[in-house]
């Protein structure tokens, strides 16, 4: 197997946008070095899931609501390079779909042993203002404009 072809990495994922009263639900992500930044509902798709399962299952996860997907929002694509073990290095693809959600039911609540740590909803105007990964911005930018491609341009990607 040609050595480059196993540094390659995959991951599909599904998030929501969910904005009610003016205000965006979050989930505060936990990093492996303890970094933590808000970031929209969702995650990493399981092998023979559908997306939409998929978003439906982790905004309940990290929020404890439950949730319905109302649009498509779009699809986000980052590749990064990060280190592995033994000197090799990681060619990261994540591919990130994107989807308008409304809360249903549940009550808000916190996800414990899982990546995120808090649940919290946030004034529109504010959210600009928190520490959050580039995703929570790319997904207000697809609610906000709903570009007809599904996709927004960006900064060198």
């Amino acid at each position: 197997m040609n050595k480059q072809w196993r540094n390659r990495e995959l991951r599909v994922a599904a998030y929501a946008v969910c904005v009610r009263q003016e205000e965006m639900l979050l989930a505060r992500w936990v990093g492996r070095d303890g970094v933590k930044k808000w970031t929209l509902p969702g995650g990493g798709m399981e092998h023979g899931e559908d997306p939409v399962d998929t978003v439906v299952r982790e905004v309940e996860e990290e929020t404890g609501y439950t949730a319905e997907m109302t649009a498509l929002l779009g699809l986000d694509s980052v590749r990064r390079r990060y280190p592995r073990k033994l000197g090799a290095f990681a060619d990261f693809q994540g591919l990130r779909i994107v989807y308008e959600g409304r809360v249903t039911g549940g009550e808000l609540r916190h996800e414990t042993n899982g990546s995120t740590d808090l649940a919290a909803w946030h004034p529109l105007a504010a959210v600009t203002g928190l520490e959050r990964v580039e995703l929570v911005d790319i997904g207000l930018e697809l609610w906000r404009s709903r570009p007809a491609v599904g996709r927004i341009a960006t900064n060198g990607r």
